[in-house]
């Protein structure tokens, strides 16, 4: 289960350091393994292969004559990059995924259970202010009406 969120930058080749506290469950989990996309939010998504698949079928068998599946087609298996963790626990972000994300040196990278989400840092600060306005409206999304903190 992967959670929270961390400041991190990416080396000079693009590369990017996988905190020490994933990097055993992502061993386990696919043996370092990973498939890095982009997401509709102009953000990344990074699964381990195994939690990919089931994604990706679900994605390919949607028609393709239809405009709306055809683009998501597009963007999320059209952009899907297999990538494995190096021994210092590293991933390769490759440079259209980092471009499409707007990635620079810092970026966050936070836990969304099955999968990570990578963004640059001021789609982070856009996302943090835009929850902050969620919940100042007191209309929380339908299904987590009745959540309490």
């Amino acid at each position: 289960m992967f959670q929270g969120a961390a400041a991190l930058s990416l080396d000079a080749k693009g590369r990017l350091g996988v905190p020490a506290r994933h990097r055993d469950a992502l061993t386990v989990a696919c043996s370092g393994r990973l498939v890095v996309t982009a997401h509709p939010h102009q953000c990344l998504v990074i699964y381990p292969e195994p939690a990919w698949q089931p994604i990706r079928a679900q994605v390919l068998a949607a028609p393709s004559l239809d405009p709306r599946a055809a683009a998501i087609k597009r963007l999320l298996v059209g952009n899907a990059r297999d990538e494995e963790m190096d021994s210092a626990g590293r991933v390769l972000i490759a440079p259209e995924l980092r471009e499409w994300a707007k990635l620079e040196k810092q970026v966050w990278l936070v836990g969304q259970g099955t999968h990570f989400e990578l963004w640059s840092d001021a789609g982070w600060k856009q996302q943090q202010e835009a929850m902050l306005a969620l919940f100042n409206s007191s209309e929380l999304p339908p299904g987590l009406e009745t959540l309490t903190l």
